[in-house]
């Protein structure tokens, strides 16, 4: 039986199996934590924004005068 890498708890094999190191109560809240954008392109596909700077990169009508 394997152990949680964040609590100490028993994971379960299945768990183990698929990949997984923590328990899931740790799970879910390492899950919550992750926050992304997904923004569409001009006349193009949808695009992963990881970071704000990016984001404000892929506006076309910014004007580089008024970053904040």
């Amino acid at each position: 039986m394997s152990l949680c890498v964040r609590c100490s708890t028993p994971v379960e094999p299945k768990r183990v199996q698929y990949g997984y190191v923590t328990c899931l109560n740790c799970g879910d809240k390492l899950a919550s934590r992750v926050r992304h954008t997904v923004v569409p392109m001009h006349k193009s596909n949808y695009v992963v924004a990881s970071s704000l700077s990016m984001l404000k990169q892929l506006n076309p009508k910014r004007s580089g005068d008024n970053d904040e």
